[in-house]
Formats: C-alpha cells, structure tokens, sequence
C-alpha cells in the first residue's frame, strides 16, 4: 500500500479531480474532509495573536512595576576619542579636543608619508594639556583630580624617601 497520492490506494486509484482547494490555506483536501477542515482553518488563521511581553513576564511577582525604555543614544566617533567633560559646573572644551585630533591626523600623516618616501622621520607632535589635570608638584606628571589626590600623597613619601637616602649616602 502507497501513501503517496495518486497512486494505489487499497486498490484504488486517487483522482486529483476529487481534491479541491481551501479557501483560507490553500491546501487540497477531499471533499469531506474539507467540511471538517474549513471551520478550524478559519479560526486558527483568522485569529491574531498578540505579541509576547517577555518584559511584563519577568516583571510579575517583583516589587519593580514599570521599567521606563530611554531612547538609545547615539555614540559618534570623536566622542569615544575624547568625551566630554559632562559635569555641571565644568566648561566644555571641545574646540581644544578638535585641534589637538586633527593635529595628530596631520602628524600620522606626515610620518606615513616619510615612511613611504624614505625621509627621516618627523618628531612626535608634543602631548596636549588637559586643562583639567592637576600636576603633581613633585614629579610633574598630570593627573585628573581623584587620581591626582592619591598620587601627590604617595609621590610626596617617595621623595621624602628619596631626600633622606640621598642624606645617608653621602
């Protein structure tokens, strides 16, 4: 015995005459078989779900209610390079951001360039200044404020330390 359609049946032949088409799927069915398939094919496909809120699922029984979506925030390029300082009371310095960037594209290029034509290589483009920094009166190195209170404390003992071996040794 055959399972496929159109051939032998128990012995019998089917015809694709017999066969017709639902309305709703599309799908060919005999004729009584169509009656009883017709009603479900209407309510499963006539039936919209609602989309699934994982969000609220995972919410329930927790004593978070509401979780309000910010919108997403648009990350550009020179900002990754160089954020801003976004604290109230500090004044934004960006126009010294973009100078000093495009001073360090123009550096890379002319080292490339050198490279390229076998020229001797152009020196480093000094280091720019954070206004912001605080310099360590020791070392001179700077710092932003946080760092900088931790490491004028640590630098001062070092020197300290440093003055009284050199009173030893002498």
């Amino acid at each position: 015995m055959s399972q496929i359609p159109g051939k032998e049946l128990n012995g019998t032949t089917a015809r694709s005459q017999d066969l017709v088409p639902c309305i709703t799927c599309g799908r060919c069915f005999a004729q009584d078989v169509l009656l009883r398939h017709d009603p479900i094919c209407k309510k499963v496909f006539n039936k919209k779900r609602k989309p699934f809120n994982s969000l609220k699922q995972r919410l329930q029984g927790t004593e978070i209610t509401t979780v309000k979506k910010q919108p997403p925030q648009k990350v550009y390029l020179c900002l990754l390079l160089f954020p801003l300082q976004t604290q109230p009371g500090k004044k934004s310095n960006w126009r010294q951001y973009h100078e000093d960037f495009i001073n360090t594209i123009k550096s890379a290029k002319q080292f490339t360039k050198a490279l390229k034509e076998g020229q001797p290589l152009p020196p480093p483009p000094p280091p720019s200044i954070n206004p912001d920094y605080i310099q360590c009166p020791h070392c001179s190195r700077r710092f932003n404020e946080a760092a900088a209170q931790r490491h004028i404390k640590f630098c001062e003992e070092q020197a300290a330390c440093r003055a009284f071996a050199a009173k030893t040794t002498r």
